[in-house]
């Protein structure tokens, strides 16, 4: 007699689209977005480091005085930093502003010896002695007094400005005036000379210590 196996229970029908076997875990939701800082009376926000809810100080706008400046005058654009010279003061080099500081009567004197006026009073006693010799002497000290002034130009000081401690500068750039202008100073010095020599007579109450060919090619003589 044969026996015929049970039939297995129904499975039930699953709907469409859904496989069958073990099903997938749905994927987390996505999480939240954060929520932003609260916000002050007026729509600001508070600064960084500021606790929350709490007062914040407004960040220093454009212009706002450093630290120890007084109160109310905060510096103006372009305003110098400190230590630094204003506007219109002189540059490096440029000569001193006070008279105290330009070369006094007597050094340009002393100078002076030395460059021009020394050599040709030799030559001066030498013509007396002996003419053709003296004549020889004075065209030397011509050529020394040339000399002398041309260097005086170039590097602001001549063989005499070197033994006074004095120096040649322009007034203006408070540089050497170059040689061409300097040998241009020697014959102006003739000015001096026409009112009973007063041109050089001018620098003991002068403010700058100008003689008047310094007065018209704009030159001041200091001390070294």
């Amino acid at each position: 007699m044969t026996t015929t196996p049970p039939e297995p229970p129904e499975q039930p029908e699953q709907p469409e689209g859904i496989p069958t076997g073990d099903p997938t875990p749905p994927p987390p939701p996505p999480p939240a977005p954060p929520t932003p800082p609260a916000t002050e009376p007026g729509g600001a926000t508070p600064g960084y480091g500021a606790p929350y809810g709490g007062p914040t100080e407004p960040a220093p706008g454009y212009g706002q005085p450093p630290y120890g400046a007084p109160e109310g005058q905060p510096p103006g654009y372009g305003a110098p930093a400190y230590g630094a010279p204003g506007y219109g003061a002189p540059g490096y080099g440029a000569p001193p502003a006070n008279p105290g500081a330009y070369a006094d009567w007597g050094k340009r004197v002393y100078g002076s010896l030395i460059d021009t006026v020394g050599p040709f009073i030799v030559a001066a006693i030498f013509y007396e002695i002996n003419r053709p010799l003296g004549s020889i002497v004075w065209l030397a000290a011509l050529a020394w007094s040339l000399y002398n002034a041309y260097q005086g130009g170039l590097t602001g000081q001549s063989y005499g400005k070197k033994i006074a401690g004095t120096r040649l500068l322009a007034e203006a750039t408070g540089q050497p005036i170059g040689g061409g202008l300097g040998i241009g100073r020697y014959f102006v010095h003739i000015v001096d000379s026409i009112p009973c020599y007063l041109g050089y007579l001018w620098p003991i109450w002068d403010g700058k210590r100008q003689t008047f060919a310094d007065k018209l090619l704009k030159t001041v003589v200091v001390p070294v």
